[in-house]
C-alpha cells in the first residue's frame, strides 16, 4: 500500500489519519471522573516540585493498570499513547509533528514544550506531565509506514503501570489484535474517555504496516494496538476508515513496532541522560512493499 492519506474507501468513509480531526475543544462531562494520586521523581534539570508536582508526588491510590493509556496533547490535534517505561511514552508520529498553513502534515517534529500528557481515563484528567524530547524516524508524518514516536517525558511516573511493546516478533497474518483510545465519534454517547475498540485479524503486512478492519474515532492515533488476551502492544493506530458511528469496523492501517526498534533504543538512551546530538540519525526501513520471509 502506498502512503497516500486520501483513499477513497466506500461512499461514506475515507482513509484519514485520525490525528487530522483535533477534539482538543471537547470536554466529556459526567460522573465518571475519580481522582488519583502517581508519585513523580524530577529530571535532573528540576530542583523543585511546583505545588501540582507536590501533589502528585504521593504514593498511588486509585491508578489501575489501563491508566498507562493516556491522552497527548498537541497544539492542533490530541491523540493516544501508551507509557512503556516510567518516562517513555509510545504514541503515532504524525501526532507529534507541526502543521502546515492548509493543515497539512510537515517533516517537523513538534517542540517538546508545545505537547502534553494527560494522565487518567475518564473525561477529566487527574494529573499531568510535560515531554522533554522526541524521537521520531524521518517518516511516518502522514501516517502509515514509519508512524511510530517515542516521547522522552519531563520526570518520571514512578509506580505508574506500563505496557510491554512487542519488538522482537512481527504481527502475524491472522493474529486478533484490537486497538485502544481516547477517539470520538460524532455519534458517540459520551464524552472523551478511554475505550477498548472493535478490531479483529490482521488481513495483511507489509514491511511496516498492518492491516485490518477496526472501528476507531478521531483521538484514537497512537494508541496501543494490542494482540488479543494480552497487554502487548503490537502496532500503534495510524489511518482508519470512518463514519460518525464508532461501532463501524473500517478498513485500518496500524504502524509495525518489530519495524522501528531503533526509536526505542534511542528514545531509552536520551531518557538515561545522552544527548540526542550525540546519537547518530535514525533511518526509516527499507521499504513498505510486501513483508518479507523473516528467517
Amino acid at each position: 500500500m502506498k502512503r497516500s492519506r486520501a483513499r477513497s474507501v466506500s461512499s461514506r468513509a475515507v482513509l484519514v489519519s485520525l490525528g487530522a480531526a483535533s477534539l482538543g475543544g471537547l470536554v466529556g462531562c459526567g460522573p465518571g471522573f475519580r481522582s488519583a494520586r502517581v508519585q513523580v521523581r524530577p529530571s535532573s534539570s528540576q530542583e523543585e516540585f511546583s505545588a501540582d508536582e507536590r501533589l502528585l508526588a504521593q504514593p498511588f491510590a486509585l491508578a489501575v493498570p489501563e491508566d498507562a493509556i493516556v491522552r497527548v496533547i498537541g497544539p492542533n490535534a490530541t491523540c493516544s499513547g501508551t507509557l512503556i517505561e516510567d518516562d517513555l511514552l509510545l504514541t503515532a508520529h504524525h501526532c507529534v509533528v507541526e502543521r502546515g498553513a492548509r493543515g497539512e502534515f510537515t517533516k517537523k517534529n513538534l517542540e517538546a514544550g508545545q505537547i502534553r500528557v494527560e494522565l487518567g481515563g475518564d473525561y477529566f484528567a487527574w494529573g499531568e506531565v510535560g515531554v522533554r524530547h522526541v524521537v521520531a524516524p524521518p517518516c511516518g508524518e502522514g501516517g502509515g509506514a514509519g508512524d511510530v514516536a517515542v516521547l522522552v517525558l519531563s520526570r518520571k511516573l514512578v509506580g505508574l503501570a506500563t505496557m510491554t511493546p512487542r519488538l522482537e516478533a512481527p504481527p502475524r497474518i491472522g493474529e486478533d489484535v484490537s486497538p485502544v483510545g481516547f477517539g470520538r465519534c460524532a455519534l458517540s454517547p459520551d464524552g472523551i474517555r478511554r475505550k477498548e475498540r472493535t478490531g479483529g485479524l490482521v488481513r495483511a503486512l507489509t514491511n511496516e504496516t498492518m492491516h485490518l478492519d477496526a472501528a476507531v474515532c478521531p483521538g484514537d492515533s497512537g494508541g496501543p494496538v494490542f494482540a488479543k488476551g494480552s497487554r502487548e502492544i503490537v502496532g500503534v493506530v495510524s489511518l482508519s476508515a470512518m463514519d460518525h458511528d464508532e461501532r463501524t469496523r473500517g478498513a485500518s492501517v496500524m504502524a509495525r513496532l518489530d519495524a522501528y526498534r531503533s526509536v526505542f533504543a534511542h528514545a531509552k538512551l536520551v531518557a538515561d541522560g545522552q544527548s540526542p546530538n550525540e546519537l547518530p540519525p535514525l533511518e526509516c526501513a527499507e521499504s513498505d512493499g510486501p513483508a518479507r520471509p523473516r528467517r
